[in-house]
């Protein structure tokens, strides 16, 4: 059964962040809100965690997983950003935003997708995230929370405790969270691509 775990949406409680964090540390699934809806999370180590992932989502191993960063120093640690995409990239973050870049050495092979050695990654602009990845000091493996036959992120936390009670195992409340989710562009290749409109403005690329 999922523990549910509601935080305040501007200065969530310290004692209850570092709790979820212990959690993570443990290997637990987490459901949390960001600025684009609900998302899964995990530990990148927590090889568990990302079939969970992809079993809830009905996705298979093709599935370009997520990094979510809680600055831009950590991203820069998991993917190569050229100078051509760093500026760009650095304005648009935080944000809802998911940008697919080479990997560094950093990420497990396992969570990069299988012919282009991609990854995404993100910074959101959601407190709640913010203060969770500062509790739990690394980043965290994550994909949108859209279950199968769906084509929008889940936005309410209980809901998703009622759904997925012995699929996960913390659900976070947090307040109203927006449904669409982050727009993707893939800059692995030296020049920006969007590959889906959504959250995030994509003229600035």
């Amino acid at each position: 059964m999922a523990r549910y775990v509601e935080l305040h949406p501007d200065n969530p409680q310290p004692r209850r962040v570092d709790q979820i964090a212990d959690a993570l540390r443990d290997d637990a699934l987490i459901a949390y809100p960001t600025d684009s809806g609900y998302a899964l999370g995990c530990r990148i180590g927590n090889r568990d965690g990302r079939d969970r992932i992809l079993r809830i989502r009905g996705l298979d191993d093709k599935h370009h997983f997520t990094l979510v960063c809680r600055d831009f120093s950590q991203l820069g640690q998991l993917v190569h950003v050229d100078n051509s995409a760093f500026r760009a990239i650095k304005a648009a973050t935080p944000g809802p935003y998911t940008f697919i870049l080479p990997a560094t050495p950093e990420v497990p092979r396992r969570l990069l997708h299988p012919r282009k050695r991609t990854v995404g990654v993100r910074i959101p602009d959601h407190r709640v995230v913010h203060a969770l990845l500062e509790s739990l000091g690394e980043p965290l493996l994550s994909s949108s929370l859209i279950l199968p036959d769906e084509e929008e992120p889940r936005t309410s936390g209980w809901e998703i405790k009622e759904e997925l009670d012995h699929q996960v195992d913390v659900v976070i409340e947090a307040g109203e969270t927006p449904s669409e989710p982050t727009t993707v562009v893939d800059w692995s290749q030296g020049e920006p691509e969007v590959l889906r409109y959504a959250a995030g403005d994509p003229d600035r690329f």
